[in-house]
């Protein structure tokens, strides 16, 4: 199936016009602290015609029916409201936006590009994560996290994106809580958004 550039994209984004869309799926988070636990997720890249992309996520953790009678009444009143949305209670969410900086780094691929994600959480995090983006695969590391005096403790972050048979596979690693960078979350989402040609 043939790429076409979305309507009114930016050249600015051509780089990283294979992400826009609506990604869904399944995957996993779990950390030292932090029980293995499957989660669904839906993740909406959009753009306005500017020098940037759109991002938001929202990540359901999946909840059997009795994971979830066993829940504390206030935890249970949350899960609630959350499960008549989707599978079950929101475990995390976080917007930004995607850019591309016109200046190259000495040292990239004529086939790669200089990428930068900005996002924030309302967990009281916001972060820029640097890298490259090439051949359907984009590699990020962290190059600030601020947090405000009730955030986590979130020191840094790597992020791989790739576009896999179509889908939209992506790994997170942290380093956080006095741990090392270490495997945070990962998923494979679908595009929820194609539309059958004919």
């Amino acid at each position: 199936m043939a790429f076409v550039l979305p309507e009114g994209l930016a050249p600015e984004v051509y780089p990283l016009a294979w992400l826009v869309g609506t990604w869904t799926g399944e995957g996993v988070v779990g950390y030292p602290g932090i029980e293995e636990t499957a989660f669904t997720q839906e993740v909406v890249i959009d753009h306005d015609g500017g020098p940037y992309l759109s991002y938001t996520s929202t990540i359901r953790l999946v909840v059997a029916p009795d994971d979830a009678a066993s829940l504390d009444d206030a935890a249970s009143v949350d899960a609630g409201a959350a499960a008549s949305d989707g599978p079950g209670p929101v475990w995390s969410t976080e917007s930004g936006y995607w850019r591309v900086p016109p200046e190259r780094p000495d040292g990239l691929g004529a086939d790669q590009h200089p990428v930068e994600l900005l996002v924030s959480d309302p967990s009281g995090h916001v972060a820029v994560y640097v890298g490259e983006v090439g051949k359907g695969r984009i590699d990020l590391v962290s190059d600030l996290i601020a947090r405000t005096a009730t955030g986590a403790e979130v020191t840094a972050g790597k992020r791989l994106y790739g576009l896999v048979q179509g889908d939209l596979m992506w790994a997170h690693d942290l380093a956080a809580f006095g741990q090392p960078m270490q495997s945070y979350a990962s998923a494979r989402l679908s595009r929820a958004d194609v539309t059958p040609e004919g």
